[in-house]
């Protein structure tokens, strides 16, 4: 079973429905399962990559894995239901919001005459935009470029990711799962580019540059915090046209140590829960935001994170059991891709990817100024769905 070949992201709002025969979670024990998962997925990710500003899209992975269980048996299902923190019972049904749209899409690529379960196929098809697709993986270049034209189609954006899809199209891959999300929208209240100003802005490397800080003066909600170890926190959330969707910015203030550390241990400490404790305590203000301009493209080999996750016979010729997508057997993942991208500008946003609070009393003049390393989310306000995840230590 080839790779996970994620990315690319457009606006529209997710709502779970059930596949014919299951259970549904109760919505809120989803919204939490999956922000867990997200969490859990960029804290591995975050850790090899050190310093260096990235961006992942966690519903784009959840979305290969989701369809994987579906296929997936004994303790190799297993594995997959515990990382993602629950099985198959709800899928992802795209629903319009005025000026935004984040579609998902999945496919499987497999061989023309290859034996794929006609219960797998008709299930994976009615789920998540899914489609089987026919690839020749003799012909390498061809099938690449079958699943580039399939990734480009579903991204609503001719401009496909440069991802090398030649190592997962080899006459050896029997199927090639692919997920995209794409995410693209405009501020509900933009930006004006004559504010823009050029502004210092501290990395994690303790150096000073000067970049291009957008700036506005409105009503966000806004929260400061206090951790448990004492180190400060103020949160932003900028909500783009129709209110389904909203960037949450983490901005760790001044803490021990060098300044450089107070985004690791953020990143450290960081849950499902205390997202929707900062999230629930937002406040709407009046205030002065200052945010960088920035533009970050990140690929992973997701290997060492789904280990790190339990999701490991995925991977083993022997012990990966996908008897539910071909009785033939002998199926395994070679590989897990992901590629992210996204822009924050101006106009809006363009994407192709348990600690205890207490709230601090604002300034009389609050101001908002992520001159120094944050971390964002881009997430569903209704669901809390965690579509991208990433941070930047040098716009």
């Amino acid at each position: 079973l080839a790779p996970m070949l994620p990315v690319r992201f457009t606006a529209s709002v997710l709502l779970a429905c059930c596949l014919p025969g299951s259970t549904c979670l109760p919505p809120d024990d989803l919204r939490g399962l999956r922000t867990a998962f997200a969490v859990s997925l960029y804290q591995h990710v975050a850790r090899a990559e050190n310093r260096s500003s990235l961006v992942l899209s966690p519903a784009s992975v959840a979305l290969s894995l989701e369809l994987l269980q579906l296929g997936a048996q004994g303790n190799t299902f297993v594995e997959l239901r515990d990382a993602l923190g629950y099985s198959i019972h709800d899928g992802a049904v795209p629903a319009g919001v005025p000026g935004a749209v984040a579609r998902p899409a999945c496919s499987l690529f497999v061989p023309a005459g290859a034996e794929v379960s006609p219960r797998f196929a008709a299930r994976a098809a009615s789920w998540a935009n899914g489609s089987l697709q026919h690839a020749d993986f003799g012909d390498a270049a061809n099938a690449a470029a079958r699943i580039r034209h399939w990734i480009s189609a579903n991204t609503g954006d001719g401009n496909v990711p440069s991802m090398s899809l030649e190592t997962a199209a080899s006459p050896l891959t029997q199927v090639a799962v692919v997920s995209t999300m794409y995410f693209r929208s405009t501020w509900q209240r933009k930006f004006s580019f004559v504010d823009t100003q050029i502004l210092p802005f501290t990395t994690a490397e303790g150096s000073t540059l000067n970049v291009p800080m957008m700036h506005h003066t409105a009503e966000v909600n806004y929260g400061r915090f206090r951790t448990a170890s004492l180190e400060t926190l103020s949160v932003l959330e900028l909500p783009y046209v129709g209110e389904g969707i909203s960037l949450l910015v983490l901005l760790p203030g001044p803490g021990p140590g060098p300044a450089s550390a107070s985004l690791p241990r953020l990143e450290a400490r960081l849950s499902a829960a205390a997202l929707a404790l900062w999230a629930g305590a937002l406040r709407r203000l009046h205030m002065d935001v200052f945010l960088p301009r920035f533009s970050i493209q990140s690929s992973f080999d997701l290997k060492t994170a789904f280990s790190a996750l339990g999701i490991t016979d995925i991977f083993d010729p022997i012990n990966a059991d996908f008897r539910g997508i071909s009785e033939q057997g002998g199926l395994y993942v070679s590989e897990a891709v992901h590629k992210a991208k996204i822009e924050v500008t101006e106009d809006g946003t363009k994407a192709s990817g348990a600690t205890a609070m207490v709230l601090l009393k604002r300034s009389r003049t609050p101001v908002f100024k992520a001159d120094r390393p944050f971390t964002f989310l881009l997430r569903q306000v209704g669901t809390g769905s965690v579509l991208f995840i990433g941070r930047v230590t040098n716009p």
